[in-house]
């Protein structure tokens, strides 16, 4: 009766281990949770910055105010009659020191 025992044990565990261990296995499903839950957080913050993208790319289809901010600000671009200030900051004081 014993051995009869210990051999449905035996048998029970080795019907369990590719539940457990094998390829479907929950340490598997587990694992893809994660995945899963990683892949979401990096998918909202994509969503916000394509978001952020897409105003930008409708703001300067439609208006001239952000080509010209653009235009000012990387491009260094005045109009015309207009007098272009530029603040040289001193050499090696920091601008903290200066207030």
């Amino acid at each position: 009766m014993r051995i009869l025992a210990v051999v449905l044990v035996l048998l029970i565990a080795a019907i369990q281990t590719p539940l457990w261990f094998g390829k479907g296995g929950w340490l598997r499903v587990w694992e893809l949770r994660r995945e899963v839950q990683t892949a979401q957080a990096s998918n909202g913050q994509l969503r916000v910055r394509n978001a952020a993208l897409e105003a930008e790319v409708r703001d300067l289809e439609t208006g001239h105010e952000a080509v010209e901010e653009r235009a000012r600000s990387e491009l260094g671009m005045i109009k015309q009659d207009e007098v272009f200030y530029q603040l040289v900051e001193p050499v090696g004081q920091p601008a903290i020191a200066r207030r």
